[in-house]
């Protein structure tokens, strides 16, 4: 049996490659960026998963976090090969607008900003939430670099946070917690 190396060193003098290899990117390219902060995104969101009490949630976070794998995976592959790793599309971004109509019936109207902390799994939606915004401004920033990048992706990077925002209200609500309000 071999043993599976965790490390190559080929990123030791500061570059990476891109998905089908073709040449090599420094890894403060604005790229490497985008899908590093995708990265923390999902890591963000594996937390949440890790803690929430809401059966629709604890089914699909883990499918929202294979489509940003995708996603990741469409941004990280050469040009010309970007075809060949679909990301998302507009299926993907129907699919969290159900998500949140789903999450949404379950809970009172909003009148005022909502502060995190209420509860564990909530401020983990919540701090989830916000490094999917910072994802979504990466991404954005890249876009305006790069053509290519489709609508979906950007509209789904928007989805997902809103996704964040209602779980975190959804988490707090089965935690039995009141929101704490921007202004009392």
């Amino acid at each position: 049996m071999s043993k599976t190396m965790f490390y190559t060193g080929k990123g030791d003098h500061g570059d990476t490659a891109r998905l089908g290899g073709q040449g090599r990117l420094a890894k403060s390219d604005a790229l490497i960026d985008t899908i590093g902060t995708m990265d923390e995104a999902t890591c963000a969101i594996g937390l949440a998963r890790a803690q929430v009490q809401d059966a629709l949630l604890q089914e699909t976070l883990p499918e929202v976090q294979r489509r940003l794998y995708r996603l990741m995976s469409h941004l990280s592959a050469a040009p010309e090969l970007r075809e060949t790793y679909v990301g998302v599309t507009a299926a993907d971004v129907s699919w969290l607008e159900e998500l949140i109509a789903q999450l949404e019936d379950t809970l009172p109207p909003l009148k005022d900003f909502v502060m995190p902390g209420d509860s564990l799994p909530g401020a983990a939606c919540h701090l989830a939430r916000s490094v999917v915004r910072r994802a979504e401004r990466r991404l954005v920033e890249f876009a305006e670099i790069e053509p290519g990048i489709g609508a979906s992706s950007l509209a789904f990077t928007n989805r997902l946070s809103s996704l964040m925002f209602v779980a975190a209200l959804r988490e707090d609500q089965l935690a039995g917690k009141s929101l704490t309000l921007a202004r009392s």
